[in-house]
This record gives C-alpha cells, structure tokens and sequence, in this order.
C-alpha cells in the first residue's frame, strides 16, 4: 500500500493486477562535465518512456546541474530534501535515477525520500524480466539481476524481496532476503552453467547454418526503431510488435528469398539502448554472439527519433563491445511515414535506405538491396571448368554472381563473385591467369 493507502499495482512478470492503479513515479537526471544539459533531457525522455514500460505513471521531472554526481546521495542532500517535499506532495511511490546508482548512494537516498529508489540499470532489467519468456532470456535475466542485487545485500533485507513487488524488484529466481551471498553464488553458478549449456546448443545451430553456407543477416538497431516489424514485412513472421521500448526481446530466425532465389536467414535481436547495463551485455553474450557471427547487419534507425545520430552511435557502440563492429552493415532508415526530411537527412548516407516497415513502401528496393549488398562482399575469383563438368558450371551460378562466362577450347572460363566460405568448393577448378 502506499502512504495514500491507495491500492497501487504491483507488476509482476506472471502476474498482473487491472483492478488497481500503476505506481507514480518522480524520475531524476542529472547534467554534469562528461554529460550536456541536452544530453541529458534526451536521456530522461528516454526513461520516462522505460517507466512507462516498466508500469509506472511519470508525474514530474527533475533535473540538476553539477561538476560531478554526490559520492553519498548522487544529488547531494539539499537537491535530495527538495525530491523529498517533491515525492511527499505528489504522493510519488517511486524515484528512478537515470544512472546507475552506488550501494551506497542508493541506501542514503531511501532513507532521506522515505521511499523506494531504483536507478536506470534497475529499471531495465525490470523490464527485461517482464519481456523474457524463453528459458533461455529467464536465465539471462535472472543472472544479470543477481549479478545487479549481490553488491547491494548488505543492509538491505526485506526491502529486495521480490514478494515486494514494484519496479526494480520482480523477476525470476529467489526472494533475495531469505538467502545469503553463498546461496546467491550458488545459484549464479547454476545460471552459468545452464547458459554455457544453452550456448554449445546455439553454438552447434550455428555451425549447421554455415556448412548449409545460408547466408545470416541480423537485424540491429535502437529498441523500438521497428525491427520486428520490418522482420514481419519482409518474411511473413508473426513477431509481436508494440510501439514500447523492448517489446521484443527473444530472437526470432526465418527463413527470406531474395529475387534470383537465394535464400537467406534473417534474424531479429533484441534492441539495444543507451548505456544497456553491462550486466545485460554479459549475460546475452551467447545470443549477441549472433550478431557478430552474421554475414551481414541491417542496421535499422529510427528516422522519426529526436536523436537518431546519439542512437546509432549507440548501437555502434554496443557492436564493438560484442565484437560485431567489423561485419558489413546496410543501414536502414524506417518511419519515413512520420519523419520530416530534415530528420531523415540527417542520418542518411550514401547508401542507406529509407522504408516505412508500417506502410510497406520501399520494401522490395530494401530486399533487393540485401542481395545486391551480400554479393558485393564476394571475393572475385575465375574458373576453368571443362565442358563436361556442366553441373559446375549451374552451382557457380547457384553459389555466386557470374559476372563474365567465356567458352574456350579447353572448357568454360568464369568469372564469379563468392562468399568466402564457398572457396574451398571449386578450389580444383581455380583458373591459371597465365593461361590463355
């Protein structure tokens, strides 16, 4: 109950209440030397969005400026009794900091505001537990949650119980107050192993997909930027889609023709965000690992967003921190339907695209496109195949793009664009260039 006595929802991750209101929440952010004022208003939009995903209503902002953040209170204790008047007369559940809070910042903050406090990594991972219906993004989740709470054991008891409920308490696993940090090793271990068991199985699937050489394409982007829902046009999947932050968060593979008829697989991955915990990161490395392993990214923007460029800078980032930033990227400009052109001007380069996913328009040009991007990345290798070794001939034009076919008197000399891993195939066939 709150101090109101109203009977405020507590959002579960199997368990939802519509006979009782969403929390309030008061969210706080903070301008310093390393962050821009604007940076910062970009930043607390974004995470009025994230609590309004997470299930909570957002009644007032606030924002500071200062050198540094407070070693003990984050705000320092002036601006904190101010956000205590503020949480009081708005009668606020909740207080979400856009940054990750110490321990001990988090602790000195509860007791002042008199109420809960959750800081933007908590948050996510909130929202992750929500989103998370495989086994494999349930262990994910709940081994970056354990690795977010252990720190913050000390002191704390019934106030991380997830019997609590509220945001930045729910998910899956143990109640932490009736378990010690021995029991909470033990079960992260547990997690741990079940991953690496989850991800020789991925492993495994992977290996399968290159000997059948399918060319992967993975669809990347910011959360929300339209990913499924370009998934869905192009393939027929039936990927839940929501304008929400993470809507999506289990990949999904099927199976795209291009025209000319090669098959590729495409693949939607989870959204990636501004400062994504780096407690997520190390948790969804397995299922991250198929970004990097992938032919080719599609780098989809949101053309519609107020900081398109922060955003894909944002994805870039992420990209070398996973050890994808080397796999060749199409980008990809999606809302075009509700962006201005100065927008869409912006983020457009040379070769990007623009779609709306929404409206099917540019869709065929952006397939095409995919085709046309995954042979250019074909090294340009020429052939001899003598005359009886038709078949040869009809794989090459299966396997590549035939850019020059000349007959001979010893046999059919070709010129093909191919993947690297299509090579080792025709290697008996490798043309002399010396010979005429």
């Amino acid at each position: 109950m709150s101090r109101s006595g109203r009977n405020t929802r507590r959002l579960t991750a199997t368990e939802i209440d519509l006979t009782v209101t969403r929390q309030l929440a008061l969210v706080v952010g903070t301008a310093t030397n390393e962050r821009s004022r604007e940076e910062c208003d970009s930043s607390l939009e974004e995470l009025v969005q994230l609590v309004d995903t997470a299930g909570a209503d957002v009644v007032e902002r606030v924002v500071q400026s200062r050198e540094r953040p407070h070693p003990a209170t984050y705000v320092g204790s002036g601006k904190a009794q101010e956000i205590k008047m503020l949480t009081q007369a708005l009668d606020v559940d909740v207080v979400v900091f856009d940054d990750e809070l110490a321990p001990n910042q988090q602790r000195n903050l509860e007791k002042i505001l008199e109420c809960d406090v959750v800081d933007r990594t908590a948050l996510i991972l909130d929202i992750f537990a929500q989103h998370a219906t495989t086994q494999e993004g349930m262990v994910q989740v709940e081994l970056a949650q354990l690795r977010y709470r252990m720190p913050r054991l000390s002191g704390r008891g019934l106030q991380l119980s997830q019997q609590g409920g509220g945001i930045g308490t729910r998910g899956p696993g143990e109640t932490l107050h009736e378990v010690d940090r021995r029991r909470i090793r033990t079960r992260m271990a547990q997690l741990e192993r079940e991953l690496d068991r989850l991800a020789r199985t991925r492993s495994t699937q992977r290996k399968a997909r290159q000997r059948s050489r399918i060319p992967v394409v993975a669809l990347v982007g910011y959360t929300n930027a339209g990913k499924s829902t370009l998934l869905n046009r192009i393939t027929a999947a039936d990927v839940y889609v929501e304008n929400r932050l993470f809507s999506t968060l289990d990949p999904t593979t099927r199976k795209l023709s291009l025209p000319g008829g090669q098959m590729v697989l495409c693949s939607d991955t989870v959204g990636f965000l501004r400062r994504l915990p780096h407690q997520l990161v190390e948790a969804f490395r397995s299922t991250l690992e198929e970004v990097a392993a992938a032919d080719l990214l599609i780098h989809v923007v949101d053309a519609s967003a107020p900081d398109a460029p922060a955003q894909i800078e944002a994805v870039h980032r992420v990209l070398k921190e996973i050890g994808a930033d080397t796999v060749p990227e199409l980008r990809v400009i999606n809302k075009i339907d509700i962006a201005n052109p100065d927008q869409i001007r912006q983020i457009q380069t040379f070769d990007a695209l623009c779609v709306s996913a929404y409206r099917d328009e540019g869709i065929e040009k952006f397939v095409s496109a995919i085709g046309d991007k995954l042979r250019s990345l074909g090294e340009i290798l020429e052939y001899l195949v003598p005359y009886e070794r038709g078949d040869v001939i009809a794989s090459l034009h299966r396997d590549g793009e035939v850019l020059v076919e000349v007959h001979s008197d010893v046999g059919t000399r070709v010129r093909v664009r191919l993947d690297a891993a299509q090579h080792s195939r025709y290697s008996e066939f490798i043309a002399d260039p010396a010979a005429s």
